[in-house]
């Protein structure tokens, strides 16, 4: 697995690893499976109410720490300013790390209005050493606009929701231009219909490989980070186990036309939708 230069100097691996609704003892397995089995992103959120269980797995497994790309988010009740910094904070002692690699704000939340102020935040964080990579999750090309407007600095990351039902090539196109890596969440489309899609099942068979693992691919070859979840450790081995084969320009080409207007899978469109 190679790593994407981030445009701060940072640096972000191919794939990473979903961590939503794992808690507890049995998340904590998961989590250090997934490190043992090659993950070095652990993606999670102030939100996922699981920031204890990750910092335990990191502290329980064979992995340095400089070696994983903890990731948390910032939730929308929190942006305003104090709060931002008290949150970042928190998911800090949650963890029990000394630091975040990447921290994100969680939703844009624009009938709130107050993500300039969150994202200034994030950056003061950085400035104090509590985070390396600040960045975005769901924000949409008119937010990004206006963080860079506001403040002269671009997140380095935005996750968004992206699979093959919704494989938003414009805005693939737009974060190029910008330097701006793609995290997806919900790579597989939370094991929808997409995991038995006919004609991916068949490019599988083609690549012997599986329909996950060829819809992985897909995200890698088109510049993105999936970030998929899984607790079974053949799973985990199987997701990161993308690295030796190549898409052909056609096959790519098939997957991208299953793309749908309305594909989001829970109509979460953060030009409306909110999270706090």
């Amino acid at each position: 697995m190679e790593n994407y230069n981030l445009i701060d100097g940072q640096v972000l691996p191919q794939v990473g690893f979903g961590t939503y609704k794992l808690n507890g003892t049995t998340g904590v397995h998961a989590i250090v499976n997934a490190l043992n089995n090659g993950y070095r992103i652990l993606d999670t959120a102030y939100n996922y109410e699981n920031e204890g269980t990750v910092g335990k797995a990191i502290q329980e497994s064979h992995v340095d720490r400089d070696q994983i790309i903890v990731t948390s988010k910032l939730p929308g009740r929190y942006h305003s300013y104090d709060q931002a910094i008290n949150a970042i904070q928190e998911s800090i002692y949650r963890l029990g790390v000394e630091y975040l690699d990447l921290y994100l704000i969680h939703w844009p939340n624009p009938k709130q209005g107050k993500y300039v102020e969150a994202w200034k935040a994030l950056i003061d964080a950085q400035k104090l050493g509590l985070i390396k990579s600040i960045g975005v999750c769901n924000f949409l090309e008119e937010h990004i606009e206006t963080l860079e407007k506001e403040t002269g600095v671009l997140p380095t990351v935005n996750q968004i929701e992206l699979h093959p039902y919704f494989n938003q090539k414009d805005v693939l196109e737009y974060h190029k231009e910008k330097g701006i890596i793609i995290e997806a969440w919900s790579p597989l489309g939370r094991a929808s219909e997409v995991i038995n899609d006919a004609k991916i099942g068949q490019i599988a068979e083609k690549y012997n490989k599986t329909i996950p693992q060829i819809i992985l691919k897909w995200h890698v070859q088109n510049g993105v980070v999936p970030i998929p979840k899984s607790t079974s450790i053949a799973r985990q081995i199987q997701n990161i186990d993308i690295f030796d084969f190549y898409l052909e320009s056609e096959d790519l080409a098939i997957i991208d036309a299953l793309t749908q207007d309305n594909g989001r899978l829970k109509d979460q469109d953060p030009a409306t939708y909110e999270e706090f």
